[in-house]
């Protein structure tokens, strides 16, 4: 269910602005709509893992408040890290 490290370091290395980010708004997003996705799978054949629900939910709601603070601070950004993760509006 976790990522590895070695994806981690991947999709960090695809959504850093520079070479010493890690935490930029974008690679946050990026890291948690993955777990996200792999949660998102691991529910569909776990109907009543409530718990998993449950932090699914924080990771969801965690990705949006990010998402609305690039929104907020560059609109542009924002409208290609959505297009890049296929993330709805």
């Amino acid at each position: 269910m976790a990522i590895t490290k070695e994806k981690k370091e991947e999709i960090v290395g695809e959504f850093r602005k520079n070479d010493s980010d890690t935490g930029s708004p974008e690679v946050q997003i990026a890291i948690l709509t993955t777990r996200i996705n792999n949660l998102t799978e691991h529910m569909r054949s776990n109907k009543k893992d409530y718990s998993t629900r449950r932090g699914l939910l924080g990771m969801v709601s965690r990705r949006r408040r990010l998402l609305d603070y690039l929104r907020q601070i560059n609109p542009d950004r924002y409208l290609d890290i959505i297009e890049k993760l296929n993330i709805r509006k």
